[in-house]
């Protein structure tokens, strides 16, 4: 038996780490340990819910509006902990979170081999998205096994002299779990008013904090104001620097819902049902493209240009005037709507999960 500990720390990687845990929890080879760090506590909860998973371990790491030297600090010396108790074989991080360059940290410092879930990403700019440039790139020098979602991921590492011979080009583990979830019959938790059309709306990076969420939250009132037969939907993240922004500029709209963050299955079904959405998250841009959806992203790079090169996405930035003009043209221009509602998905065909688990069980037991 093989020791694989997985490690989730925020919404995103407990949804793109979800599907890796239960098909290695299949192999009779792997004994398969969860360690949850918490950095977000709520939405991480209930992704692990969803999916049936328990963590064997539990840091609970998450403070309101910590710095991220504390959190960084708290993860190494939690994280060790869990380490030294455990002794894996392999420790298993996914993405770019401060999860997950923590622990990797962590792992390196005792010499246990790491595989790093959704390689490869890069816009070649360290501080955007901050801190998550930074981040996957000490991760991924840092690792045994890159897996990479995309052949752009892999020619990534390749550039930083990344030994070829350990990195897999998988397809991203997040269209494995979109494809099953995608399949059920879910209802929204929330009603909504009976518009023609709905605009899902998300935003919570860092980099957007301030003035950024300031001319996006203004870009949503205008085009609220100027297309009121269109509901507006927006999961408000709980981080106060998004929360108060929306609530002071948009809760008096009558066809803008503001609500909490929804648990994973009914934000699927929310953007089967949407016609546009507007996001800056990562998740997004991967997931949307392939239930058809288009996309204007809420920053000015991207480390997933693939769904950009295909058209299916647009980035936007956080300019009040592009926001608007763009998210217009979808709402009355069919033909523009159609180049970018093609069902076009460059990140996987649901086998990602797999892969990774074929690639581990040959490189540590066959």
């Amino acid at each position: 038996m093989k020791k694989i500990l997985c490690v989730v720390g925020t919404r995103p990687e407990a949804i793109k780490m979800a599907p890796v845990i239960l098909e290695l929890k299949k192999k009779p080879w792997a004994k398969v340990t969860v360690l949850a760090t918490a950095q977000h506590r709520q939405m991480l909860d209930q992704v692990l819910g969803f999916f049936n998973i328990t963590p064997d371990y539990d840091l609970n790491v998450m403070k309101p509006n910590q710095s991220l030297t504390d959190l960084t600090a708290r993860l190494l010396i939690g994280a060790g902990e869990v380490l030294d108790q455990e002794k894996p074989d392999v420790v298993l991080v996914q993405g770019d979170t401060t999860t997950v360059m923590s622990v990797a940290l962590a792992a390196f410092y005792r010499q246990i081999p790491i595989g790093h879930v959704e390689a490869g990403l890069r816009t070649g700019d360290i501080f955007n998205p901050f801190p998550e440039e930074a981040n996957r790139i000490i991760a991924g020098h840092l690792a045994t096994w890159h897996f990479a979602p995309t052949t752009s991921s892999r020619d990534n590492l390749l550039k930083e002299n990344i030994c070829p011979k350990k990195i897999e080009v998988t397809g991203n583990t997040v269209i494995d779990t979109l494809l099953a979830t995608a399949e059920k019959d879910i209802t929204l938790p929330i009603t909504l008013p009976k518009h023609e059309r709905l605009v899902l709306i998300t935003s919570h990076r860092r980099e957007n904090f301030g003035e950024p969420i300031q001319r996006i939250c203004r870009a949503i009132r205008k085009l609220a104001e100027d297309n009121p037969c269109i509901c507006f939907l927006y999961p408000v993240h709980p981080n106060p620097n998004v929360k108060l922004v929306a609530e002071q500029q948009l809760a008096d709209l009558s066809n803008v819902v503001l609500c909490d963050p929804l648990d994973y299955a009914p934000f699927v079904a929310a953007m089967k049902m949407s016609h546009l959405i507007i996001s800056d998250s990562g998740g997004v841009q991967e997931e949307a493209p392939a239930l058809g959806k288009p996309v204007l992203v809420l920053r000015q790079e991207t480390e997933r240009p693939e769904a950009v090169t295909e058209g299916v996405v647009k980035l936007v930035g956080t300019d009040y005037n592009r926001i608007v003009t763009e998210a217009q043209i979808l709402i009355d221009n069919a033909k523009a709507y159609a180049e970018m509602a093609r069902g076009v998905s460059p990140y996987g065909d649901g086998s990602a999960s797999k892969r990774i688990a074929n690639r581990l069980e040959k490189d540590l037991v066959i």
